[in-house]
């Protein structure tokens, strides 16, 4: 069945760029064929393409069973599963208070015996080195029940799967599975009991990815996104689930793996040549899930698992900073893509990854071209057969027409048809009822439209600057970034804003008649800083008194979340109470690098 629905899938996004292409044609020759008119053809077919398989996944996810069939059987009690926390350069303060959380959740349900906490520190700066030391011991007094042990590592080759991959190799014996989060990770107690229990009930599974919801917005943009992840990713991720089936995704935490097979499978080799196609594989994840497949090993995402989470940048500028290191990753997989022993689909969700990045500098030449196709146009002569009556050229304005809704369908109908799966299923009353959702799908879309151009010009820059032989390298997360100022939106985007004026007065010049489409894009790029720093602030009171964007049902009623924004108001006291000039909390505990680790190696 996965084979068919992937076959119907690609034969849709086929289909569909096959289409546009002829739509396309019939409107760029009617003045005669010109070279600029094929190019602009074949950066529409691959953009459409790319549309129409994104439109596939969804609808895949609509027709398919929201509940993953998993076999009902107990854990057994002598299961002992390794809780994986890396961290680097992080508040400790916040991390530990996730950890703490997830501790106490376990308790509540009597499991926390069967769990045991890894903090994996590759921090290189001293001072929050000296913070992570002295908070994990407080940590530890507030959950003297929960085995949590510390290490920190001299120094950090292969960043965080290097990390990984170290504990891997001198503690990974002792446990069963490892539960793989990051730093802003955060899960229900029942939510880690499940994902164990379905890793018992199948024996070939050798990972399971859940869908992580966002947490903790404040900005508008944050929330916008946070909406987005919950009410449009479960509808996403069930179409990748049924689409890769037993090959499917793994996005670096939230999930659980075997521990044998992840050791057998996942050694991740550093690719000749110096960044950024070479040296360490930056985008891990994906190459572990395709190494597992490789081994005969099953990857799934089950999205029906709740109570996952993560947190997610609260504005533009983090999110395109964290989206030139993504861009860097999966560019790189570009040297993976024929790599032996690979399966076909491991190998196409390398070029889909790819294609996430690419797309952006495609549509913008297309828009390039477009602007300068009608200044590159000949003269057509209106009398090609010397006797006989003029030809004019015919104008297909319905074919423009047709050809621009189905693009706009793309984007837009999967989301309109979730909207519509939400009426009939009653799942809009967990984000406060259709007439509120929709509201939300309205608002978030016209947001989404307006960033899109300048989301747009900024992966542009990152696949060129990759491109270019630049590295980003992977600095650590600001997890609390917060409202970006105008003087600091200008001084990120103002070569968007040139951009932008530049494409308007191109158009102006070249393709008059275009205009009006190309203000749809080069205006939002004109008022790119001042569209970054509002999006940043808080949502407007009329939002929050009409119920725009408001958390699911699942945030909601989190237990787990609301624990741990206690106990981190609790710890913020503390620490503010106890942190001299340095930075560093008074007596702070001597714990040697491996020490927790190597002890319960030797116990």
């Amino acid at each position: 069945m996965t084979s068919v629905r992937r076959s119907i899938s690609l034969v849709f996004a086929l289909v569909t760029s096959i289409a546009a292409s002829l739509l396309a044609g019939d409107y760029y020759f009617a003045d005669g064929v010109q070279w600029i008119d094929l190019v602009r053809i074949g950066l529409l077919a691959l953009s459409t393409a790319w549309l129409a398989w994104g439109a596939s996944i969804a609808f895949n996810g609509l027709a398919a069973n929201p509940q993953t069939d998993v076999p009902s059987i107990p854990v057994r009690d002598f299961v002992r599963t390794a809780i994986l926390v890396p961290v680097y350069n992080e508040d400790p303060v916040k991390t530990f208070s996730h950890v703490a959380a997830m501790a106490k959740s376990l308790a509540a349900l009597d499991a926390l015996g069967q769990f045991e906490f890894a903090i994996l520190s590759d921090t290189r700066d001293e001072r929050i080195a000296g913070r992570e030391r002295f908070w994990v011991e407080r940590l530890r007094a507030e959950v003297p029940d929960a085995k949590i042990y510390y290490r920190r590592r001299e120094s950090n080759p292969g960043k965080k799967a290097g990390n990984i991959a170290d504990f891997i190799t001198h503690s990974g014996a002792l446990y069963e599975y490892l539960v793989i989060l990051d730093a802003d990770s955060l899960m229900e107690g029942a939510t880690l009991v499940e994902m164990v229990r379905r890793m018992e009930a199948e024996p070939e599974l050798g990972l399971l990815q859940t869908l992580p919801k966002i947490m903790h917005s404040r900005s508008f943009f944050g929330r916008a996104i946070e909406f987005s992840a919950s009410y449009y990713s479960p509808i996403y991720a069930r179409g990748l689930s049924v689409l890769q089936g037993d090959e499917g995704p793994f996005w670096g935490h939230n999930a659980i793996t075997r521990t044998r097979a992840f050791a057998q499978s996942c050694g991740l080799p550093e690719l000749p040549g110096k960044p950024p196609f070479g040296g360490h594989i930056l985008s891990h994840d994906y190459v572990e899930a395709a190494l597992l497949a490789r081994n005969g090993w099953k990857v799934r995402v089950d999205p029906d698992l709740v109570g996952s989470f993560e947190e997610g940048p609260d504005n533009v500028m983090d999110f395109a900073k964290r989206d030139r290191r993504w861009c860097q990753g999966n560019l790189q997989h570009g040297r993976l893509v024929a790599a032996p022993g690979l399966k076909w689909w491991s190998r196409f969700v390398f070029l889909q990854g790819i294609m996430a990045y690419v797309a952006a500098p495609l549509w913008a030449l297309f828009l390039a071209a477009s602007i300068v196709a009608p200044a590159l146009s000949v003269v057509p002569d209106y009398f090609p057969e010397p006797g006989h009556l003029p030809v004019f050229p015919h104008v297909e304005q319905a074919v423009a027409i047709a050809l621009l809704t189905g693009v706009f369908g793309l984007l837009i109908g999967p989301k309109l048809l979730v909207v519509l799966d939400g009426v009939a299923t009653r799942r809009n009353h967990e984000f406060g009822g259709s007439l509120r959702t929709s509201l939300s799908v309205v608002v978030e879309v016209i947001c989404t439209s307006l960033l899109a151009p300048i989301m747009m010009l900024f992966q542009t820059r990152s696949v060129l600057q990759v491109l270019a032989g630049a590295d980003g390298g992977w600095p650590s997360a600001d997890r609390e970034a917060g409202r970006v100022s105008l003087q600091e939106a200008w001084t990120g985007s103002w070569w968007i804003v040139v951009i932008g004026l530049t494409t308007i007065g191109a158009t102006y010049r070249l393709a008059p008649d275009y205009l009006v489409w190309v203000l749809l894009v080069a205006g939002p790029q004109v008022f790119a800083p001042m569209l970054i720093a509002a999006t940043s602030h808080a949502p407007a009171r009329w939002m929050n008194r009409l119920g725009l964007f408001l958390p699911s049902l699942e945030r909601r009623q989190a237990a787990v979340i609301a624990m741990q924004e206690q106990l981190l108001a609790r710890w913020r006291s503390l620490d503010e109470a106890n942190k001299p000039e340095d930075g560093v909390p008074q007596r702070p505990v001597t714990i040697s690098a491996d020490e927790a680790l190597h002890e319960r190696s030797g116990a």
